[in-house]
């Protein structure tokens, strides 16, 4: 998140310096000042991440393992352990709320619509980051539990 939100940043700067025009109707001073201060939010959530997960290691907490791939590679197995093993990391609730989310981002229904611009696609791109961070997360707590259940070490 710190990466995007320092990309997101330079990309409001780099608008508010080169750019003379308008870009989509709109002041590139209005772009530049707004893509500044998302990736300004972004980057600073990141940092209380990054502190928050250093918090939960030292505690001991179970974190996630596993990189993109191999928690892709497990989600169709934390689907059928949810209901074949008992596994009890993944509740019905929780699968509810990601075929909710799947279906809104596939829905033409937005809450805000499309057609405004950058925010527009902002209540999707909101929804598809959690559906995506929820998932990876729960598949790479799911590769922990498989790693423990072998005798490997989790990371």
């Amino acid at each position: 998140m710190v990466f995007f939100g320092g990309l997101l940043g330079l990309v409001g700067l780099a608008t508010l310096v080169f750019r003379d025009g308008e870009v989509i109707g709109i002041p590139a001073a209005g772009i530049g000042g707004t893509f500044l201060v998302i990736g300004a939010v972004v980057a600073g959530l990141g940092l209380l991440r990054r502190a928050k997960w250093k918090r939960k290691v030292a505690r001991g907490e179970p974190v996630p393992v596993g990189d993109v791939f191999e928690r892709a590679r497990a989600l169709p197995r934390l689907l059928r352990a949810a209901k074949a093993e008992g596994y009890g990391g993944v509740s019905g609730g929780q699968k509810a709320l990601w075929l909710v989310g799947l279906v809104y981002l596939i829905s033409p229904i937005d809450i805000l619509p499309d057609l405004l611009p950058i925010i527009g696609i902002a209540d999707d791109a909101g929804v598809g980051v959690w559906l995506f961070t929820s998932v990876s997360t729960a598949a790479g707590l799911y590769l922990r539990h498989e790693r423990e259940r072998r005798g490997l070490p989790p990371g």
